[in-house]
């Protein structure tokens, strides 16, 4: 090691974007991945930055949607992640898709090409020493089973856990498009981007009986679901209630069957999933089912009936240290401080935030080995609102983890007009304020690093 390295544990989207930002700031990068010597139960790419539960980045609306708003702010200070998404990007309407192995194998190529990064191809079993030096542990939210025991009894067992699934993907082809279509939402975007598969009502409420009843894989006896609101499996959002589908990821709405006047009680929608556009990924329908009962069930589709599957959905458990209670305003472990958190195990959801805190991590990190002191990032910003949901020690009691939304913003209530009246500002105009003040503050932030 040289007096100018970072240790990097895990090469997914945080340990990617650490190590880039890293070696731009002239501090040398050693990335420990365990693949492909060992992987976890859900990744099967010995790539790095392997994306897992959907190809989407979700919304790239920077003016109306805080994940935009974060996609904009990483774009603006010099993201690997976001470089590469837009360089692998497929249509996807309004949303940010790529092709997942051209985007994994973009990340890792400009990784392995950077003449500050290195990479060590093992597993790292326990926390590191302050001897090993600086280290930045992003295992995310698959961290293996001893490092896992390691972290648990350094923090004293102060961590959480959840279980997140993840969707199956067909082969479109294999589609019938007798009786499905093509149409995004309200006709936003390309029309390709989106295939439509409709349901009756008698029909929708048959596939939901037999989602209720089909065989679910098993939890061992100590393990007790505690799933993460924004990723349910089908089967459980079907156990709220036989309605509950068609309010979300089944809903009807903005759609119009071509082959139809009958309008349809609830909607699959399939997603682009590769550039090829060769598979496409049934949307909101991440499932810890079976494999056999997945195609049984699935194949009640109309369209899917002959659906053949590239990939089943299944499921996974996802672990996140307590951060507001251990970590300090820089991401660092208070009880050993050369010992950084980055992405999904700091309690951030989303692969933007896990990219984004990355970024922090990476940046952080450089600071502290070049001499220098960090500055925080504007609260008013999605960077420094996503940190400060981490690090806000009002927030250890009810910690969960959670996808950038304006709600964890600063509040704009209103602005003062020119004749000196407070005019409330509400809908598209209070979101686009939002967007517009954190903009404006991360350039400024941006100019002074």
């Amino acid at each position: 090691m040289t007096q100018k390295s970072v240790n990097i544990i895990g090469g997914g989207l945080a340990g990617s974007e650490a190590a880039w930002q890293l070696a731009q700031r002239g501090v040398q990068a050693v990335i420990y991945e365990m693949k492909p010597r060992s992987y976890s139960p859900a990744h099967k790419n010995p790539n790095c930055a392997e994306l897992v539960c959907s190809n989407s980045f979700r919304s790239d609306d920077f003016e109306h949607n805080a994940v935009g708003l974060m996609h904009q702010e990483m774009r603006l200070a010099g993201s690997l992640i976001m470089e590469c998404a837009d360089a692998t990007k497929v249509p996807a309407g309004g949303a940010l898709a790529v092709d997942r192995d051209g985007f994994a194998e973009t990340v890792t190529a400009k990784l392995k090409s950077h003449p500050l990064i290195s990479f060590r191809s093992e597993e790292i079993t326990e926390l590191p020493a302050p001897e090993f030096g600086t280290t930045i542990i992003a295992t995310g939210p698959l961290t293996s089973e001893k490092l896992a025991a390691s972290i648990l009894k350094q923090v004293d067992n102060q961590s959480l856990s959840f279980y997140d699934a993840i969707a199956p993907v067909v082969y479109k082809e294999s589609v019938d498009f007798s009786k499905a279509w093509y149409q995004s939402r309200y006709d936003k975007g390309d029309k390709y981007d989106y295939i439509n598969c409709p349901m009756t009502k008698e029909e929708y409420y048959r596939f939901v009986d037999e989602l209720l009843k089909a065989e679910k894989a098993e939890f061992h006896d100590f393990e007790k679901p505690n799933y993460f609101d924004g990723c349910l499996p089908i089967e459980v959002m079907a156990e709220r209630g036989i309605e509950t589908l068609v309010f979300g990821p089944m809903k009807p709405i903005g759609l119009t069957n071509p082959h139809s006047s009958e309008k349809p009680y609830a909607v699959v929608q399939l997603r682009q999933d590769n550039k090829e556009d060769t598979l496409r990924n049934l949307v909101g329908f991440q499932t810890k089912m079976k494999y056999g009962e997945q195609k049984r069930i699935f194949q009640m589709i109309p369209g899917l009936e002959n659906a053949e599957f590239a990939r089943f959905g299944g499921i996974h458990k996802n672990t996140f240290i307590k951060s507001p209670l251990l970590l300090d305003e820089f991401l660092r472990l208070k009880s050993m401080p050369h010992i950084r958190f980055a992405g999904q195990i700091t309690g951030c959801e989303g692969y933007i935030e896990s990219a984004s805190i990355g970024f922090l991590a990476g940046y952080f990190a450089a600071c502290e080995t070049n001499g220098t002191l960090p500055k925080l990032p504007p609260r008013t910003t999605a960077f420094g609102s996503m940190l400060s949901h981490l690090i806000d020690d009002t927030n250890i009691e009810n910690f969960q983890p959670m996808n950038i939304n304006f709600g964890i913003f600063p509040t704009i209530q209103g602005e003062v007009t020119a004749n000196g009246k407070f005019r409330k500002i509400k809908g598209a105009d209070r979101k686009k304020a939002y967007s517009d003040r954190a903009l404006r503050d991360v350039q400024s932030w941006l100019e002074t690093l």
